[in-house]
C-alpha cells in the first residue's frame, strides 16, 4: 500500500528532488525527432580525421552517415536528427585511438563565430552571467535536444545542460562535448582566465578521467544529479572581453525572431511537458488545468497539440516516463516513493508502466544504475 501523499511529499529531499528534477529537466523531451545543428558534425568529423586530413574517404563516409553534403559551406542553421548524430559520435570514439578524449577536443574546438548570431550574443553580453543567461533563452536556435539553466543552490552556481532519454553512448558523448564547448567559449569571452570549481556529470566515469581533469582544470565528478559546470559569483559577474549593450541588444532582437520562427510544437508542447512535471509530485493533472495554466481552454490546447502529432496523453507518458528514469538512478529512493512522484495510485501499475518502458522492472534499472546497491 502507498503511503499519504504528504507524508512522501515531505519526506527529506524530495522537495529539493522534485524542484531539480520537476522542471528545468522537462523542458526538453523526447520526441519522435530531435533536431541538432549540422556545425556540430562538422566539429565531429575535423577532430575524428585530424590524425589523418588527407583521407578524404573517410571523411565523406562521416558525413554521409548523417547525410550532409561536405563541401556545402558550414550552415548552423542546417539541422540533423539527434539520433543520426549519436550515431556519428559513437562511431567516431569507436574508430579514434584516442576516443576517449574526442568529445573534449570537439568541444575545446568550439568558438563563438561559429554559432553566427548566438555566438556573437554569447560574446557580446556584458558579463559571463550575460552569457549564460543568452543560452538559456537562445538555446533553441542549436538544437531542440538540450536546454541550459543557470541555477544558484546551496551557495553554488551551475551551468547546467538538460537533456532527456536513455544515457546511449552517443548522447553522453554529446553531453561532454556540450560541456567542453562552453567551457570554451567561456574562456573566449572572460576578461579574467575561466575555470569552473568543479564539473559534473551524470554518466559513470570513464577508465581514465585524466584528459578531463586537465581539459576543465579544476575537479571532474561522474555520477552525479546533473550534467553542469560550477562557476564561482566572481567568475560570473567578470566583465566579458567585449560587452557591449547596444550590440547585444540588436543581436537578442535578431535570435527573438529567430526563436519566433521555429516550429511551434517546438515551443507549446515544451511548455506543456514542462506544467505537466511540475505537477507530477500532487497527482496526474487534466488537460483543463494545463490549458489554464498556459492561458487558453482545454479544447484549444487540444487541437493545436493535435496540429503538431501530439496528444496531452502521450506528453503525459513522457513526463513520467522520464521522471521515473531520474529517481530510479537517485539510489536513495524507494521503488514506492518514485511509483508515487510518478502519479501512480499503485506500485504494481507502476511496475508494469516501467517494463513497457524500458523493458526492464525497475529493480532491475534501479540496480544497474547504481551497482553498489543490494
Amino acid at each position: 500500500m502507498l503511503p499519504r501523499r504528504g507524508d512522501v511529499y515531505r519526506s527529506p529531499g524530495f522537495r529539493q528532488t522534485l524542484a531539480r528534477l520537476g522542471f528545468a529537466a522537462y523542458r526538453n523531451y523526447d520526441r519522435r525527432m530531435g533536431l541538432i545543428s549540422s556545425l556540430f558534425v562538422h566539429k565531429v568529423v575535423a577532430a575524428a580525421t585530424a590524425s589523418d586530413p588527407g583521407d578524404n574517404a573517410r571523411r565523406k563516409s562521416l558525413f554521409a552517415a548523417v547525410k550532409i553534403d561536405p563541401d556545402q559551406p558550414i550552415d548552423p542553421k542546417l539541422m540533423v536528427e539527434d539520433a543520426a548524430y549519436y550515431e556519428l559520435c559513437e562511431r567516431a570514439v569507436r574508430e579514434d585511438p584516442e576516443g576517449l578524449s574526442l568529445s573534449l577536443r570537439v568541444g575545446g574546438s568550439m568558438r563563438c563565430d561559429d554559432y553566427g548570431a548566438f555566438g556573437l550574443a554569447w560574446k557580446t553580453a556584458l558579463t559571463l552571467r550575460g552569457s549564460f543567461a543568452r543560452a538559456e533563452r537562445y538555446g533553441l536556435v542549436l538544437t531542440s535536444v538540450s536546454t541550459y539553466e543557470l541555477r544558484t543552490e546551496s551557495g553554488r552556481n551551475f551551468m547546467m545542460l538538460h537533456r532527456s532519454g536513455e544515457r546511449s553512448l552517443g548522447l553522453r558523448i554529446s553531453n561532454e562535448q556540450t560541456i567542453s564547448a562552453i567551457a570554451q567559449i567561456s574562456r573566449e569571452v572572460a576578461q579574467e582566465p575561466f575555470v569552473p570549481e568543479e564539473v559534473w556529470f551524470i554518466h559513470d566515469a570513464p577508465k581514465d578521467t585524466s584528459a578531463h581533469e586537465s581539459y576543465f582544470g579544476c575537479p571532474v565528478r561522474f555520477s552525479m544529479d546533473r550534467d553542469a559546470l560550477v562557476v564561482s559569483e566572481r567568475t560570473l559577474d567578470a566583465p566579458n572581453k567585449l560587452g557591449d549593450s547596444g550590440v547585444s541588444q540588436f543581436l537578442e532582437s535578431h535570435l527573438n525572431q529567430e526563436l519566433a520562427d521555429l516550429p511551434s510544437e517546438e515551443a507549446l508542447a515544451k511548455r506543456v511537458l514542462s506544467q505537466i512535471a511540475e505537477s507530477l509530485s500532487e497527482g496526474i493533472p487534466t488537460i483543463n488545468n494545463v490549458a489554464s495554466a498556459l492561458g487558453m481552454s482545454g479544447r484549444t490546447l487540444q487541437r493545436r497539440l493535435a496540429q503538431d502529432g501530439h496528444t496531452f496523453q502521450q506528453l503525459v507518458t513522457t513526463a513520467r516516463r522520464d521522471l521515473a528514469f531520474r529517481l530510479l538512478r537517485l539510489s536513495s529512493y524507494s521503488l514506492v516513493e518514485v511509483a508515487f512522484l510518478t502519479g501512480f495510485s499503485e506500485q504494481s501499475a507502476f511496475n508494469r508502466a516501467f517494463k513497457r518502458w524500458s523493458g526492464h522492472t525497475p529493480r532491475n534499472f534501479q540496480l544497474s544504475a547504481n551497482p553498489g546497491t543490494t
